[in-house]
């Protein structure tokens, strides 16, 4: 008994001993490269098997005895032996046959050596185009299938972009915005073939304008199914995420960031316009053949400098006693003389330089307990053109609060406000007979230099629509204001109930606001438009006058007698979202690792949009309202709105779980499922609700043990992908229920008109869009990763889109899920660090992407005049969105523009646009897909000291592109016209020698009432189709960091400065382009390309 308590004693001893002889150490475990946590890593004690592995934070607790050491060890990382400290951070740096790297899906953080998808990280820094406030189109040529094309360059406009290729035919196909891990919405839904068409809502189809790219720590493109997944069904065209920036424990940081931004104006020696002694050769042409004679031009809708002469002739100063200009020939030949050789520059007068300033100030930093980011931002921006200025704000806050280690908060809060200005614009008009597209009183300032005669003078007042027209005084009476204000506001919770555990619960509202005002003043071109009655003849033929049919005798009066229009449009978005979700991340033994996450969110959106239109609005009298009856009258005779409002309200909930398992980090399997429902969709269960999934494996054959030993330094890192997935997109039709709408028809008399209704047919059935993706790709490092090379080689089934119905009961009209397409691709992108020293370096990135894709199902009926747009349309067989032309078939002897039929026949004006027989379009010729088939870059960084030199080239081919239309039966002298006119037809024997047609004289106009389809055929056809291909110089900057021992005096810890050229030309593009930008169609409106600017940026850190 007394041996047996001796011992007791011992024990108790030895173990009273051993807890006084260990120590309770806490650290943190983070990758050298990013600073992000290391989840999984092992922490054990020297020698014993005694340990632990980092949690979801990177954190780790552990008991050491006194005298040893800590090994901390991960799956690709090197392996350090350190001597334990409570609150220790351990930097774990990647081995030389590694490729680390951390993969944000917006819900999750993975280690991209367990991550079997298709994605690409790019560092916001490294990426950011100066002086370019839009962040998204800083994404052009930086990953590897992903086009950008910036089809206009004006603010608050998104570029077109796709993630490999087009995923609808109907819908937008635009990728899903994720900013930190919450989805943003458009305020409202702009198609992506919308994008160029240059109308005022292009202004707010940018989702993320209201971020400040000075906040953005990098963008995380997600490509293949395997990858965007989680996100189901929502996630078919591809997922970009946004990660902003965060505060870091232990460090403060104050910096201000300033962007002074010079653009050069356009200059027409890029342009092939003929000067002002060609076009007065023209002129003289259409004098001699019957046009600009006083009788007719007196009378006319639009003139120029000869209208402007007989007005002038015909002008009696009552006070000198004498007219305007003599009307003798010597005066009039010297009138005509001053505008040949004016040779107005347009671009001169309407574009200026002024300096575009963006300021940022950020402050960072905090400690273990939390941490926090906050910048403001200003953007001033005085206008590229008259009529066009923008000023935005931005604010965010991004706070970390680790309340205790189990708990930890995160709230941000993001908030923009925008006031800009942009010239006056109507939508555009397309004649369904002739085939002209229009925009009534358009006054882009690009288009407008671009479509003038050289010959007048800037300061007089000529004519258009019957009514005085100046280029300036309408920009200061016909403008918009635009005023935009959004914020977002997030917050988290992480709960850790044990540490390989971590719940979270997530809460985002979301709200954006914009209100445009069109305002139209009363002298203004267009509301003098409406009260032109000068003669009879105008009065007769100004549409914009009013008729009253209830009185056969009433002669045509204007509706709007004094003042101008307000037209108002407001568009609201309202949304939030919640998610609940749990992650499991455990490492068993050093050998097993497994990652587990699921969960569920909600999301509402609700839109509103209101629209109405004031008349008589006297801007100059106190905008006083002094509206006219008849005004009402003119519209609902004619159907015109004069309101509107439209309310959209969506909700939707998904379930989604995914799993990763990885044997020592070699072999990995991943599976993801996720289903999802919303009120969008059909009634049927089958039809709202959608299972999508994902199942990928990847090999990292450099963690093999015989793979160092055979490959050496040669080979040192090697990843082989594959997956298959099912993911899919809400379609871009609301039909689920049948929708009744009131309407008035027309009738010639107001008296006998009556009310109806049109009816759209339901469909319960309706849908989402479906994709399977099958992809493969590998990754490989060569000479201790100097040499990176990734490639993904992906195969696309798109199943359920929307097309139209072929069906006698609900006729050929309405839209169903009935449409496939297949597509496939191929994606490079090659890093190679060509040299690596002390004080200097260089490195080059190249990347090309090539995508097909083939419309397998779909009925069509197409017009010939839809078929031929530049916008492209998509047949059976064809690539979605393709550009078919009018067979061109030269000139005939009088120099007309002939063409091939249907029947193979020669004829002049008997092509009948409206045709929609497939059999009877097939005599179309297919030129090839508006979008870009292949896409990519190159760019090289060289670093000498504090020096860096960043050359940065993109290329884009295999898209055609239609010319602008600017041949037409019937010329005025307002119009600027090509060089191509040089070569025109101009006698018999020049159809033999030229393809571009005659100037129509009165005659054949006479002899031939449809010559203007003709010459629309001609704007139509393969005479004027060019490539779409272009290599572009994107961007060199020069950049100096100061050193330390400059700055130091000044009390700044960091200086830098860079100066930036972007856009500076074009090293090839199709000759046929003359001038014109290869991304930007000339559609006027608010459009305008993407100028060639010079950015100096100032960055200093306190």
């Amino acid at each position: 008994m007394e041996k047996r308590f001796t011992l007791f004693l011992f024990g108790l001893l030895l173990s009273i001993g051993t807890a006084f002889g260990q120590t309770k150490i806490t650290g943190t475990v983070v990758s050298q490269g990013d600073g992000e946590a290391v989840i999984g890593a092992s922490v054990m004690v020297q020698g014993t098997q005694t340990g632990t592995v980092t949690d979801i934070d990177g954190k780790f607790s552990l008991d050491v005895p006194a005298g040893k050491k800590l090994v901390v060890s991960y799956i690709g990382m090197v392996t350090q032996t350190l001597t334990p400290k409570d609150g220790m951070k351990v930097t774990l740096a990647t081995d030389n046959h590694s490729l680390q790297e951390v993969v944000v899906t917006g819900m999750t953080q993975q280690d991209k050596r367990l991550f079997s998808g298709a994605a690409t990280k790019i560092d916001a820094s490294k990426a950011k185009i100066d002086g370019m406030a839009d962040v998204s189109r800083s994404l052009e040529g930086r990953a590897a299938g992903v086009s950008v094309q910036n089809v206009s360059g004006t603010f608050g406009t998104a570029p077109k972009i796709r993630v490999r290729g087009a995923t609808s035919i109907f819908g937008s196909s635009k990728p899903l915005w994720v900013v930190d891990g919450v989805i943003m919405e458009d305020i409202t839904d702009v198609d992506a073939s919308a994008l160029s068409s240059g109308d005022a809502k292009t202004l707010i189809s940018s989702a993320i304008a209201g971020l400040n790219a000075d906040d953005i720590e990098s963008f995380q493109i997600l490509k293949d199914g395997s990858a965007t997944s989680i996100y189901g069904a929502r996630a078919m065209a591809g997922v970009i995420v946004v990660t902003t920036k965060k505060g870091k424990s232990g460090q403060s940081h104050l910096s201000y960031t300033g962007e002074y931004t010079l653009r050069l104006k356009p200059s027409y020696k890029n342009f092939n316009i003929m000067n002002s002694q060609d076009q007065m050769g023209v002129y003289q042409e259409l004098q001699q053949k019957g046009y600009l004679n006083y009788a007719e031009i007196a009378n006319a809708a639009t003139s120029g400098v000869y209208g402007k002469m007989y007005q002038l002739i015909s002008q009696y100063n009552p006070v000198t006693g004498q007219f305007g200009l003599e009307n003798t020939i010597e005066a009039r030949n010297a009138y005509l003389r001053a505008a040949e050789y004016r040779n107005t520059n347009w671009f001169d007068q309407l574009f200026s330089t002024a300096i575009m300033h963006n300021h940022s100030v950020s402050a960072s930093g905090g400690t273990d307990k939390g941490q926090y980011y906050a910048s403001l931002s200003a953007m001033m921006d005085p206008g590229w053109y008259k009529a066009s200025r923008v000023q935005r704000y931005t604010g965010n806050l991004n706070t970390t609060y680790n309340i205790n280690k189990r708990v930890g908060v995160n709230l941000i809060a993001n908030a923009s406000y925008r006031k800009q200005r942009a010239p006056g614009s109507l939508s555009q008009n397309l004649d369904p007979v002739t085939g002209t597209v229009s925009r009534a009183f358009d006054i882009n300032p690009y288009s407008y230099s671009l479509n003038t005669s050289r010959t007048l003078d800037p300061n007089e007042y000529y004519t258009r629509n019957y009514a005085p027209f100046n280029i300036f005084n309408e920009l200061q009476n016909n403008y918009m204001d635009l005023n935009v204000h959004d914020f977002r506001i997030q917050g988290s919770i992480d709960y850790k109930p044990i540490p390989k555990v971590k719940l979270t619960a997530l809460a985002a509202v979301k709200s954006a606001v914009s209100s445009m005002e069109h305002r139209i003043a009363e002298r203004s071109n267009q509301a003098l438009a409406y009260r032109a009655m000068a003669t009879t003849t105008i009065r007769d033929n100004n549409s914009y006058l009013y008729k009253d049919p209830d009185d056969i005798y009433s002669l045509p009066v204007s509706v709007l007698p004094v003042g101008g229009f307000l037209d108002k449009t407001e568009n609201s978005f309202y949304g939030w979202d919640t998610r609940l979700s749990a992650a499991y991340n455990d490492v068993i033994n050093d050998t097993h690792i497994i990652n587990l996450y699921a969960g569920v969110e909600s999301n509402s959106v609700d839109r509103k949009q209101t629209w109405f239109r004031g008349a008589g609005i006297e801007y100059y009298n106190g905008e006083v309202a002094s509206f006219d009856y008849r005004a009402f009258k003119k519209w609902q005779e004619q159907g015109t709105e004069y309101f509107g409002l439209d309310n959209r309200h969506i909700r939707s909930i998904a379930y989604f779980g995914t799993g990763t398992y990885s044997y020592k980090g070699r072999y990995q399997m991943t599976g993801t499922f996720r289903y999802e429902g919303t009120n969008y969709l059909g009634k049927a269960t089958s039809a709202r609700w959608l299972p999508t999934y994902n199942v990928s494996g990847a090999w990292n054959a450099h963690e093999e043990d015989w793979f160092s030993k055979v490959f050496k330094t040669a080979l040192t890192h090697a990843t082989f992908r594959v997956s298959y997935s099912l993911t899919g997109d809400r379609p871009p039709v609301t039909n689920s229920l049948p929708i009744f709408r009131a309407l008035v028809p027309w009738r010639p008399f107001t008296s006998i008109q009556e009310t109806g209704y049109n009816e759209t047919v339901g469909n319960k059935q309706l849908t989402y869009e479906k994709k399977n993706e099958f992809n493969i790709g590998f990754e490989l490092g060569f000479l201790s990763n100097r040499i990176n090379l990734t490639t993904d080689l992906y195969w696309r089934r798109n199943s359920d889109l929307i097309g139209y119905v072929n069906s006698p009961i609900l006729g050929s009209y309405n839209l169903a899920n009935v449409a496939s397409m297949k597509s496939n691709g191929v994606e490079v992108s090659l890093t190679t660090q060509n040299i690596k020293q002390k004080d200097f370096s260089w490195e080059t990135n190249f990347i090309f992407s090539w995508t097909h894709n083939e419309i397998t199902d779909l009925f069509s009926h197409a017009r010939i005049l839809d078929l031929v747009q530049g916008e492209g349309y998509s047949l059976v067989g064809y690539p979605a969105n393709s550009i078919f032309s009018i067979p061109f078939a030269g000139l005939s002897h009088e120099g007309l523009p002939q063409f091939y039929d249907e029947n193979g026949n020669l004829t002049t004006s008997g092509i009948y646009l409206q045709e929609r027989d497939p059999d009877k379009v097939r005599f179309l010729k297919y030129e090839g897909p508006a979008d870009p088939t292949t896409t990519g870059s190159l760019g090289n960084v060289f670093r000498y000291k504090n020096w860096d030199l960043n050359v940065f080239i993109t290329y884009s081919f295999g898209n055609k592109v239609r010319l602008d239309p600017v041949f037409s039966s019937r010329y005025d002298d307002m119009d600027a016209l090509p060089k191509e006119f040089r070569n025109r037809f101009v006698h018999a024997g020049d159809e033999f020698k030229t393809n571009v047609p005659v100037i129509a004289s009165r005659r054949q106009r006479q002899n031939d009432p449809d010559l203007r389809i003709a010459y629309n055929c001609y704007n139509y056809s393969d005479a004027r189709i060019a490539k779409g291909d272009f290599i572009r110089m994107k961007e060199i900057s020069l950049g100096y960091s100061f050193p330390a021992s400059l700055i130091n005096y000044i009390g700044v810890n960091s200086m830098s400065l860079k100066l930036q050229a972007t856009n500076l030309f074009l090293f090839y593009a199709d000759k046929k382009l003359n001038g014109q930008d290869p991304e930007f169609f000339n559609t006027g409106g608010v459009a305008a390309p993407t100028p060639k600017q010079f950015t100096l940026t100032l960055r200093l850190g306190l």
